[in-house]
This record gives structure tokens, sequence and C-alpha cells, in this order.
């Protein structure tokens, strides 16, 4: 793939490294045919997706194609894999920003915290004979 001009939303070189080594190796540990589009772009395109909000088939061009990105994005959200590269670059992030590592606190909104649907009392019909 040719060298393009880099987002805000691309992985460091740093934060690579750190992926790297948290993704999880193919169950049968066989790699199968050599990638035609690098992992670190089909995740580059998938941050640019997620913080922009565009559409998919809105992707700039110079990224990996669309369907190549929603196809690993289905895969890995499936598969669990998303999370772990989320936990693999959290503490990096807090770290970076100055923060405590593991936060200290937390808060819930009432607006948060899912309830009934309904306010107030169930209306019910009388029996009928």
């Amino acid at each position: 793939m040719a060298r393009r001009q880099r987002y805000s939303t691309d992985l460091t070189d740093a934060q690579w490294q750190r992926i790297q080594a948290a993704w999880p190796l193919p169950k049968n540990g066989r790699t199968g045919r050599p990638r035609k589009y690098a992992l670190r772009e089909v995740l580059n395109t998938i941050l640019y997706q997620l913080r922009t909000g565009c559409a998919w088939r809105l992707l700039p061009h110079d990224l990996v194609p669309w369907t190549v990105a929603w196809e690993h994005f289905g895969r890995w959200r499936d598969q669990g894999t998303l999370p772990l590269l989320h936990e693999a670059l959290y503490e990096q992030v807090r770290a970076n920003e100055g923060r405590q590592v593991a936060p200290s606190a937390a808060a819930l909104d009432s607006q948060a915290v899912r309830t009934t649907e309904k306010g107030g009392q169930k209306v019910t019909s009388a029996a009928k004979p």
C-alpha cells in the first residue's frame, strides 16, 4: 500500500507495538495466506470511522476499502478482540494523560441507569366475567 498522509486517529508506533503484543494468535497456529492489507491499516481505518462517525461507504479512498474494514470490525467484535485491544491501550493512554493507571472513582448519572419504560403505577383492567 502506498504511503498516505497520517490521520489524527492513526495508531502511534508505541500503540501499535503494544497492540501487537496483545493480539490473539490464530487458533490453529497457522497464519493462512498473506494479507492484502496490513492489520495496522485496517485498524487505522476502523478507528477513523469510529472517531468521525462517517458512513462506512464514505471512508476516505486512501484508507483500506470499507468492505475490508467492515468485515474485520464485525469479526473482531464477534470474537471479542476489540475489548482485548482496548485493554492493551487503556493504561498507556491514562499514563500519557498524566492520570493514575487505574481510575480511583466512578460516577453514575441517573439518566444513564436504565429503569422501566413506564412511570407511575401499572394500570390494569378489572377482570371481566
